[in-house]
């Protein structure tokens, strides 16, 4: 052999060193890897449709509120989340269903909350105010609407889903 193609001792110590330093590193980081990525790959199962458990015959033109619970998985912990929404059939006879949460501060609203205001959401914490449809009223504190579930009718029952979506408007 010549010279140019011998492995000093201190090249063979420094590959040897580098190529066990570099598995170790791998065993270590791998499994970090894994547990921060594995659950966002898995497949979530079914829709994000919920039962409510009220039947489409039950819905009137007074909103009623209507709680439903779902299974919640963040990583590897599951936990039992509890909705709640107002639901009710508008004059056109669709169905309308929105959150609780006020948008001021993130209180409950109760229809008809309070007797000087009737036939409107109201927040009892800094006295916020909501029309039927969800509309704040002009001059109280919210800053928006309420937020409104995704519905939808399976065998005569009343659907939602697991997250109301903001909409637009003040």
């Amino acid at each position: 052999m010549s010279d140019k193609q011998r492995v000093t001792r201190r090249q063979f110590l420094t590959y040897t060193l580098m190529g066990v330093g570099g598995f170790m590193a791998a065993g270590t980081v791998m499994p970090m890897l894994r547990f921060a990525v594995d659950p966002a790959l898995q497949a979530k199962a079914g829709g994000d449709l919920i039962a409510t458990g009220l039947k489409e015959s039950e819905i009137t033109n007074e909103p009623q509120r209507v709680d439903f619970k779902f299974d919640q998985q963040d990583g590897w912990y599951e936990s039992q989340v509890t909705q709640s929404a107002w639901v009710y059939k508008d004059n056109n006879g669709d169905i309308i269903a929105l959150s609780p949460i006020c948008k001021h501060l993130g209180c409950t609203v109760n229809w008809n909350g309070n007797e000087e205001f009737p036939n409107q959401f109201y927040c009892p914490c800094h006295f916020g105010r909501y029309e039927k449809d969800g509309t704040n009223v002009k001059g109280t504190p919210p800053r928006g609407p309420l937020d409104r579930y995704d519905y939808e009718i399976k065998d005569g029952v009343l659907y939602l889903s697991m997250r109301a979506k903001p909409r637009g408007g003040a």
